[in-house]
């Protein structure tokens, strides 16, 4: 913003001596416009010394994607996008045969196991169990009597999901990529914490008799922020933030309305 180039210094008359003619004579008096001294740059200083920014749902220092600022009154709207509890999408990477004491890749190797027996049916079906233990408790925390109308317009508008605290929660799970040993998942979830996403990889590894550590864990949506919205670092300047604010405030007003009302 200060980078950015601002409006001109304001103007005001200055009675200044005319000048002289050189015949020596008593020198009168003009009016000029001059810059007013108190909107110079080396007097003013910076223009912006203070901005607030807020932060979304946070990402820690091992994972990556889509990380949601807000600038200026797009604080409060971060507080009422939080209040839509929406989904989150994420890429998580998995690695079969070794456990650690982080569930990470990079933690400290704590077993070794083999993982041969492993095929893509049988990962799956893991992942179906855990889609359908995670579908009721959605439908437990979302305090909603099915048998409704309620529910029927909900599911509609696909607003079924927990409007308060829970525990995490994942709405869909699916395997993206199998090539042992590794593979890729693509997660949809609520309330939950990338160290969460690593212990369902090791979890999953349990579940089919052998380990398994997380290598990736990357958030490709959050609510209805995506990848596309994001900017690099090599983005990060004045115009291009103007832009994505100007692209983004329509669907988030939209989803706030439909949410919210």
């Amino acid at each position: 913003l200060n980078a950015a180039p601002g409006r001109p210094p304001r103007q005001h008359i200055r009675f200044l001596p005319a000048p002289d003619g050189g015949d020596g004579g008593a020198t009168g008096l003009v009016a000029a416009r001059v810059p007013v001294l108190a909107d110079h740059p080396l007097v003013r200083g910076p223009r912006f010394r203070r901005l607030k920014i807020g932060a979304g749902h946070r990402l820690d220092v091992k994972a990556s994607g889509v990380f949601v600022l807000g600038i200026g009154n797009g604080n409060k709207l971060l507080t009422d996008l939080y209040n839509c509890h929406l989904t989150k999408v994420y890429t998580v990477g998995g690695l079969f045969g070794k456990a650690t004491d982080d569930f990470s890749d990079t933690g400290k190797l704590v077993e070794k196991t083999t993982f041969d027996h492993i095929t893509r049916e049988k990962l799956e079906r893991i992942l179906a169990v855990i889609q359908g233990t995670n579908h009721k408790a959605l439908l437990m925390h979302s305090n909603i009597d099915m048998k409704t109308q309620e529910a029927y317009e909900l599911a509609v508008k696909g607003l079924i999901r927990p409007m308060g605290k829970s525990p995490p929660i994942i709405t869909a799970i699916r395997c993206l990529q199998f090539t042992l040993p590794e593979f890729h998942l693509e997660i949809h979830c609520l309330h939950e914490t990338q160290q969460y996403l690593r212990k369902i990889v090791h979890e999953i590894g349990l579940e089919l008799k052998s380990s398994a550590v997380c290598t990736q864990v990357r958030r490709i949506r959050d609510g209805v922020f995506t990848l596309d919205d994001a900017l690099l670092r090599t983005q990060w300047n004045l115009q291009s933030i103007q832009n994505a604010i100007w692209d983004c405030q329509l669907k988030v007003k939209t989803e706030l309305e439909k949410t919210l009302g």
